[in-house]
């Protein structure tokens, strides 16, 4: 059974991508931070990897998160998309007439305003949706409700009295699955790589490099900068290609290489399905 280090507490979407890819008896490790999870994701003696968040549709890229993985000893083994389904979970027979208060995760909360704007229910900002919902079983609460998952309600015995609540129903997270190094067994049906590179910072050098994927009939579907620190606004690239065969793929690594002054790959792996 695979123990894998989450950023979040059991019941958070987090889990629910955990499962997704692993199967419904994944262990998971709650954890804090997104620092936790890469310490313990890259621990072998702690777990068998990790799952992160990387991106939003609405809220964009988690940046910080792209910096952890660039500093960590893992690799992107493969990606889950997950759409937020927020839902307000209450304790066994409480009545929306019981509620005086809201509690949860501050983007869950303003995730959810055209719903909360309906009530006089006072919103109470905590540190995770999940950690919501267990807190108010724990304590038996009549008069709080909490925003989380469908998940959460199922391992906390709390009830959805108002499901999907979430103003904007288009709303997916993006994981990423992640191992250790010197334990990914690269997949064969591998269609998808991310990889970080940065140029010589010569006028025309970043064309150069996009105008080679572009040849080798990759698919640019991410491209993002970063600062290199310590350098006067210079840039590293992260990008995400998805590709036909992996022989295409490593043509085209090929081929860039020569015009780059740095190129890793952080990630082989399948395209991930939209949940």
């Amino acid at each position: 059974m695979a123990r894998i280090a989450i950023q979040g507490y059991e019941g958070s979407f987090h889990q629910v991508a955990a499962q997704l890819f692993y199967g419904k008896d994944a262990e998971v490790i709650p954890c804090d931070t997104f620092r936790d999870v890469i310490k313990i994701a890259g621990n072998k003696k702690e777990s068998d990897g990790g799952v992160m968040a990387i991106e939003n549709s609405i809220a964009g890229s988690i940046l910080a998160n792209y910096n952890l993985l660039q500093k960590s000893n893992l690799k992107i083994i493969g990606e889950i998309y997950l759409q937020i389904r927020q839902n307000l979970l209450v304790n066994p027979g409480v009545k929306p007439e019981d509620i005086r208060e809201v509690h949860s995760h501050t983007m869950a909360l303003q995730q959810c305003y055209d719903f909360l704007d309906k009530y006089k229910w006072k919103l109470v900002e905590t540190d995770d949706t999940a950690l919501s919902a267990k807190h108010i079983h724990q304590h038996k609460s009549r008069h709080i409700a909490a925003i989380a998952s469908k998940l959460a309600a199922e391992l906390y015995g709390l009830e959805i009295m108002a499901p999907n609540i979430h103003t904007l129903k288009n709303n997916y997270t993006r994981f990423l699955v992640l191992q250790r190094e010197d334990t990914v067994i690269r997949a064969e049906n591998a269609d998808k790589a991310s990889v970080n590179f940065h140029t010589d910072h010569s006028r025309g050098s970043l064309a150069r490099v996009l105008t080679k994927i572009a040849e080798g009939g990759i698919n640019l579907s991410k491209l993002q900068s970063f600062p290199i620190p310590g350098s006067d606004f210079k840039y590293s690239f992260h990008a995400d290609m998805e590709f036909d065969s992996a022989e295409q793929f490593q043509q085209v690594m090929e081929q860039i290489k020569p015009l780059t002054a740095s190129l890793e790959i952080f990630g082989v792996y399948k395209k991930g399905v939209w949940k």
